[in-house]
């Protein structure tokens, strides 16, 4: 064993040293509760699952340019998963949710889904989202819906009072507009497309958003009614209900922020990457 001889000054040295080591350790056994509380959240939301499915809606962001996947190569589904890779998608929700996320929020939330509903729900809602191909559910879902018009089914007014609920201020429409936004002007700056005038593609989305904000309640709608088709009138009425709360509207606002800021960024990022690739080359 290697001997230490230590002098006065050195003493008084080392217990400022064993005090920032301890405060340093605190510190650390803090962040990693912190981590964990987060990773807690994010699973029994079934949040870590939406998030990275924004990688499925990637592999088309080129139909936004006006242009294919395939023009970018074979490899253009490898550049998505690059660019949205899960753990850094994670990581990046982490900070953003740690910033926002009270323990109040997290308690309430946490006590719904770990609920037999919220169970049964965050199972449905994990599914999908992990769905790649969801053409043929989601022509399900306005089949459901077009049933449920022809009817007059009470069921109708349920998915749209939970619809309302998640997005009680209609942020939705303004957020896919930004996200689209970011992203053309992205691609415009880094020489994929022809150049565009960001007063202009304001204007236009401008123009648009109210026809867009049609097109988004009527696919979260039959989306809606394909996902929840398993659950009873009761069940989605409790859904709604628990949505309402104060508190659960503040989780869903802080989820909402979180999902379409990393988006925007995602998207950017996506476009600029896009200028490595030529039409018809890979990576």
């Amino acid at each position: 064993m290697t001997r230490v001889f230590f002098s006065k000054l050195s003493v008084l040295a080392i217990g400022a040293l064993c005090a920032v080591a301890l405060m340093s350790v605190q510190s650390g056994a803090k962040a990693e509760a912190n981590s964990a509380r987060l990773e807690a959240f994010l699973e029994v939301t079934g949040f870590d699952v939406a998030l990275e499915s924004m990688r499925v809606g990637a592999t088309n962001a080129p139909q936004i340019l006006g242009m294919e996947a395939q023009d970018f190569g074979l490899q253009w589904t490898a550049l998505a998963d690059q660019v949205f890779e899960p753990a850094l998608i994670r990581k990046d929700a982490k900070q953003l949710l740690a910033q926002a996320l009270s323990d109040e929020m997290l308690a309430h939330a946490a006590g719904f889904y770990a609920s037999d509903l919220g169970m049964r729900l965050v199972e449905v809602e994990n599914a999908a989202h992990s769905a790649e191909d969801g053409a043929d559910d989601y022509a399900r879902g306005e089949a459901l819906v077009a049933d449920m018009v022809a009817e007059g089914s009470a069921r109708l007014a349920l998915l749209k009072r939970m619809n309302h609920a998640i997005d009680p201020e209609n942020i939705g429409t303004q957020a896919a507009q930004e996200v689209q936004i970011r992203f053309l002007l992205a691609a415009s700056d880094a020489g994929v497309i022809n150049r565009i005038d960001e007063a202009t593609l304001r204007g236009l989305m401008e123009e648009q958003a109210a026809e867009m904000a049609v097109e988004i309640e009527a696919s979260a709608l039959a989306s809606a009614a394909r996902i929840y088709e398993g659950f009873s009138d009761a069940d989605v009425e409790a859904y709604a209900e628990a949505l309402e709360d104060p508190v659960m509207q503040k989780v869903y606002e802080l989820m909402n922020g979180v999902q379409y800021a990393l988006m925007a960024d995602r998207y950017e990022k996506l476009a600029l990457r896009m200028a490595e690739l030529s039409p018809g080359q890979e990576l």
